[in-house]
């Protein structure tokens, strides 16, 4: 997307990061169909000489013979409830520092909040962050204002330190979920950041509770957080190799290859059920892959917020 990483490094913050990608991302859009998605129209006032042509009504100005400008005015009163995944899968894979170019899985997702956070405070639009792992760790409430913005940046800037990632604990998100979906009290755009990675044996808890979410009339967009080459390809040298659960400290030795295909078969079978339930629940199920960038973040949150109004 064109963000220029010596003034990235210069600034060194998440908040400026936020703004470098939705720039980028809203510039993309004023050359779609998507133009003026964060505006409704108002009404018509004369125009001034010398200002921009660009909101004139070249229609009314075919019938009045008049120059008339469109003025718009900014949606407002959509809550967001962003809940992201902190435990200790969240940073596979482990890297020294975070990267944008490269990210693990909790640093892609940070980004892509506060990228949606920085659109949101743009929109006027309330947002909380929930963060959480075996136990829900932060939960702010939902406000639009400057302060609370640079609140939120702060208290996920402190999450991207992969140093201490074996102190992120396990998850548990059947408890932890449930309880979040009873903690929100007003009809909210709740979006989830998640690998997903809980125990199988509970797949169907798992399914349930994220029905909670829409028991309570919230609308939900779920981005499937994963890195797809490693994670569901298993895409690793024909060599013997020691796995290590990032969560439970268990150990397998085995070379990848003897088991890629039946691994694959599995990944894309419980993949298929997620998705399968997230459309029977009206979920917005998202594929975030880490290694494609954070347009197929903005754009399904836009989607979303479109049909909402």
């Amino acid at each position: 997307m064109g963000i220029n990483k010596d003034r990235l490094e210069q600034f060194n913050s998440l908040e400026f990061l936020a703004k470098q990608v939705v720039e980028g991302f809203i510039t993309g859009l004023h050359k779609s169909p998507f133009h003026g998605f964060s505006v409704e129209f108002a009404e018509h006032r004369l125009y001034n000489t010398g200002e921009s042509t660009r909101f004139i009504d070249w229609k009314l100005y075919g019938k009045t013979d008049k120059l008339f400008v469109k003025r718009f005015e900014e949606e407002t009163n959509l809550r967001c409830r962003i809940i992201i995944d902190k435990s200790a899968s969240m940073y596979f894979p482990v890297v020294d520092k975070p990267d944008i170019d490269k990210p693990n899985k909790i640093t892609f997702s940070v980004y892509a909040a506060a990228a949606l956070i920085n659109m949101m405070k743009k929109q006027r639009d309330a947002v909380g962050v929930t963060l959480f792992s075996h136990k829900i760790e932060q939960h702010t409430p939902a406000r639009s204002s400057t302060v609370h913005q640079k609140f939120l940046y702060t208290e996920m800037e402190k999450i991207l330190d992969t140093a201490h990632w074996q102190e992120a604990g396990k998850t548990d998100m059947v408890q932890t979920l449930h309880t979040v979906a009873e903690m929100i009290h007003k009809r909210s755009l709740v979006i989830i950041f998640s690998d997903m990675m809980d125990n199988t044996r509970r797949e169907e808890d798992i399914f349930q509770v994220l029905q909670h979410f829409r028991h309570y009339n919230h609308e939900v967009i779920l981005f499937h957080v994963t890195d797809k080459k490693l994670e569901e390809d298993l895409m690793l040298e024909n060599r013997p190799y020691r796995f290590k659960d990032m969560e439970t400290g268990e150990i397998l030795k085995l070379n990848p290859v003897e088991v890629r295909e039946r691994f694959i078969e599995k990944s894309l079978a419980r993949k298929n059920e997620l998705v399968m339930r997230c459309g029977r629940y009206g979920i917005d199920y998202v594929e975030a892959d880490i290694n494609r960038g954070f347009e197929g973040i903005l754009l399904p949150y836009l989607l979303k917020r479109e049909r909402l109004f």
